[in-house]
C-alpha cells in the first residue's frame, strides 16, 4: 500500500533514543529544553515562549483554558478544520462558530472570518490547510483591529511562512503537531507558542498539574530549599513532552530541510504528471512570498466520480483520503448555516499520497493510477 502519510525515521533517531536510555532519564528534562530552544530558533521566537507538549490537540485545549473561555463566548474557526479544534472550544462551554472557506484553497479569507464575527467573539482559530499559509496576515490584521485573540492551528505548517515569517507567529497563540502522520514526528507530541511570555509561563504550569516550579531534571545543581513542596495556583493537567520524544524531535528538526526538498520534488512531479486531466483541478500554487510545507497534495474532481476514483485507487494499493469533513455537518456540531465553499470542497477534494519516503516509482504509480481511475470513472458516469 502506498500511504497518504508516512514518517521518515532511521538510525539517527534510534541513536538519539539510545542516548536517552543511557541517561536513565526519560521524562521532562534537558533534551526537552534543547528541543524547545531548537524549535524556537526554527520559527524565530524566544525559547521561553514555546512549550513542548503531549499533542497539538492538548495545546488547543490549553489555549482555550488559558483564555478563560466560557458559555458567554464565541470562537470563529473554518468549517474545514480538525475536530479537535472545535472540541477544545466546546469543552469550555463556548460556542464554535464556523466560517466558510475558499473551495479551492480550503482556507478562509479575512472576509469569511469577518462575516462570522459576533459581539461575543473572543478568539479566531484558523487552520493553515495542508500547510498553505492562506490569508493569515489579513486575518491577523483583522483580529488586531477588533481586539480579538488569534490562535493559529499550525499543525500542518511546520515549515510554512509568509515573506520569511513563520506561520504560527502571526497571532497570540499557536500549536504545531508532531504526531505519527506529520512531517516532523515524535510519535505523539506538539509545540505551543505564546507571544506573551507571561502566558507561556502559565501554559507551562497548566501543562503540568498547575505547578509553579520547574519539575524535571535540571543541568543546574541549584535547587530550591524543600524542593518537594508544591506551589499550585491552577488546576492543571499532565500534557508535557518528555526527553524520549524530544530526542526524536531534535533529530527530525535537523532533517527537516531534506524532508522538505523531497516533498517539493514530489509535488513538482505530480504537477507535471497530472496536468491536463479533464475535469481535474490541481492544488493552488502558493502566491508570491508564501512558503508551504506541502503537507497535503489535493486534487479536485467532479463529485459524481470522486468516491469511485478513491475506491479504484484503493484497489490498486494507493490509499487516498479527504481531510477534513466540514464541522458544520458533523452531528455533534451540526449548524443550520450556509457555507457553500466548504460544502463544495468536501464533495470534490481528494488527498493523494505525499511524503518524503515516496520514491519516483511510487509517484509515477500514483499518477498513472489516478489518470486511469478518472478516465474509468468518467466513462462509467456517462453510461
Amino acid at each position: 500500500m502506498i500511504n497518504v502519510f508516512q514518517p521518515s525515521l532511521g538510525e539517527e533517531e534510534l541513536a538519539a533514543v539510545a542516548e536517552v536510555f543511557k541517561s536513565d532519564w526519560l521524562g521532562h528534562g534537558p533534551r526537552t529544553k534543547d528541543f524547545e530552544a531548537a524549535f524556537a530558533r526554527h520559527i524565530g521566537v524566544p525559547a521561553d515562549n514555546v512549550v513542548f507538549i503531549s499533542s497539538a490537540t492538548d495545546g488547543l485545549f490549553l489555549t482555550t483554558e488559558l483564555l478563560g473561555l466560557g458559555p458567554q463566548d464565541d470562537v470563529v474557526l473554518p468549517s474545514i478544520s480538525f475536530v479537535g479544534a472545535a472540541n477544545a472550544v466546546a469543552a469550555t462551554g463556548a460556542r464554535p462558530v464556523f466560517c466558510d472557506v475558499d473551495r479551492h484553497t480550503l482556507n478562509p479569507s479575512a472576509e469569511d472570518v469577518e462575516r462570522s464575527l459576533t459581539p461575543r467573539t473572543r478568539a479566531v482559530l484558523p487552520l493553515h490547510y495542508g500547510g498553505h499559509p492562506g490569508a493569515i496576515d489579513d486575518i491577523a490584521r483583522l483580529c488586531r483591529e477588533r481586539g480579538i485573540t488569534l490562535i493559529e492551528d499550525a499543525a500542518c505548517a511546520v515549515t510554512s511562512a509568509v515573506d520569511g515569517r513563520a506561520c504560527g507567529t502571526f497571532g497570540d497563540l499557536a500549536v504545531w503537531s508532531f504526531d505519527a502522520m506529520k512531517i516532523l514526528v515524535t510519535g505523539d507530541g506538539g509545540m505551543l507558542y505564546a507571544r506573551d511570555p507571561g502566558a507561556a509561563q502559565r501554559v507551562r504550569a497548566l501543562a503540568y498539574h498547575g505547578l509553579d516550579q520547574f519539575s524535571g531534571r535540571s543541568r543546574s545543581a541549584k535547587v530550591p530549599r524543600r524542593w518537594w513542596e508544591l506551589s499550585v495556583r491552577d488546576f492543571g493537567h499532565r500534557m508535557i513532552g518528555n526527553d524520549l520524544t524530544a530526542a526524536i524531535g531534535g533529530v527530525q528538526l535537523r532533517r527537516l530541510p531534506e524532508f522538505q526538498r523531497r516533498r517539493q520534488a514530489v509535488v513538482e512531479a505530480y504537477d507535471e504528471l497530472l496536468a491536463g486531466i479533464p475535469g481535474v483541478r490541481l492544488p493552488p500554487r502558493p502566491p508570491a512570498g508564501h512558503t508551504t510545507s506541502g503537507y497535503f497534495y489535493w486534487v479536485q474532481l467532479p463529485p459524481a466520480i470522486r468516491d469511485r476514483v478513491a475506491a479504484d485507487l484503493l484497489d490498486r494499493g494507493v490509499y487516498t483520503t479527504f481531510r477534513y469533513p466540514p464541522l458544520h455537518r458533523v452531528p455533534a456540531y451540526r449548524a443550520e448555516t450556509d457555507l457553500p465553499g466548504a460544502d463544495r470542497a468536501a464533495e470534490s477534494t481528494l488527498l493523494l499520497p505525499v511524503h518524503q519516503s515516496l520514491d519516483d516509482a511510487d509517484v509515477r504509480t500514483v499518477a498513472t493510477g489516478f489518470r486511469d481511475a478518472v478516465e474509468r470513472a468518467a466513462a462509467a458516469a456517462r453510461t
